[in-house]
């Protein structure tokens, strides 16, 4: 990290994080010192392009799922037939590789790094808070797909997360002591409600560049969603797509139970150190009722019911 970032770093106020370093707190967000110089060097050196494509998240709100289907959904007339499909990328990749994000890979080491062999539109992710985007993403005509979980399922899924990528010696973080931090806004990009808030605005100030959509829907309805994405996107579903299947395909490929069985989402490792398979736990809705009592899955909802008063989003 330069000497600029890590005086400014170190002048912030600080808490201790879900894994080993210490989040500070910046522009009102908690940031750890990788994500503070990748959101730093991505807002000084990132152009994005009118035909851009981000899918924003705040950490464990279904970012593996979402950008498998995006991909899928962006590329599906390259993979169309029967021979193409059995070459598609997201069998061999992980859709973490596939569609990078800015701050936490393409602009962690480097300030420029070679964007030139992505093909138009290009997809990237991030889960900066809006705030933080860099100002030519706010400035173009890019678009911007925000996917919101339930913050109980969020939690849990954190909470999992961070004890599978804590060091050994450190052990378990205690649930409640996650719960602690999550209900202060202590979290990776948190406070998780101002994160969502956002995006939230921005999709009702700007609903043609900024797509908000929540988890739990996607669940109950997907072919709805991915047919509403596609539309967003500019690239509607023609009727013959309809007729011959292509939204259940794009989504019988990124389920959950395919995804999971991929050797690939089984085996291998990130560019962080974590291991694909960290990615596949579980994926359902209401999964928090089986690791937190009533009394602590009322003290998030108090918390939501507080700092999304007069929002008009309900969690």
């Amino acid at each position: 990290m330069p000497q600029a970032f890590k005086d400014l770093f170190s002048s912030l106020p600080s808490e201790e994080d879900w894994i080993t370093a210490s989040f500070r707190l910046y522009q009102g967000f908690w940031l750890s010192p990788r994500l503070f110089k990748g959101i730093l060097t991505c807002q000084n050196h990132f152009q994005a392009h009118p035909s851009d494509i981000l899918l924003v998240t705040s950490p464990k709100s279904g970012t593996t799922w979402l950008k498998a289907i995006l991909f899928a959904l962006l590329n599906r007339a390259k993979y169309s037939d029967s021979d193409s499909q059995q070459r598609h990328p997201l069998l061999t990749q992980n859709s973490h590789d596939l569609v990078p994000f800015l701050e936490l890979n393409l602009y962690l080491g480097q300030e420029n790094p070679d964007l030139t062999a992505i093909a138009s539109p290009r997809l990237f992710a991030t889960h900066m808070p809006y705030s933080l985007l860099p100002q030519s993403v706010r400035d173009s005509n890019c678009k911007l797909v925000y996917l919101c979980r339930n913050p109980k399922d969020t939690f849990v899924s954190t909470w999992h997360f961070a004890n599978r990528m804590r060091p050994e010696e450190k052990g378990q973080i205690p649930i409640q002591e996650g719960l602690d931090k999550f209900c202060r806004g202590v979290s990776v990009c948190g406070p998780y409600w101002d994160h969502v808030l956002g995006y939230h605005k921005a999709s009702l100030d700007m609903p043609e560049k900024v797509l908000f959509m929540m988890y739990e829907q996607m669940k109950v309805d997907p072919h709805v969603h991915v047919r509403r994405l596609a539309d967003f996107l500019g690239c509607p579903f023609s009727k013959e797509e309809l007729r011959d299947g292509t939204v259940e395909g794009i989504l019988k490929m990124c389920s959950f139970d395919n995804m999971s069985a991929l050797e690939v989402n089984k085996c291998g490792k990130l560019w962080t150190g974590a291991e694909t398979k960290w990615f596949f736990r579980r994926g359902e809705v209401g999964d928090w009722v089986n690791y937190m009592s009533s009394e602590m899955g009322e003290r998030i909802d108090g918390v939501m019911e507080e700092k999304l008063h007069g929002s008009g989003l309900k969690l």
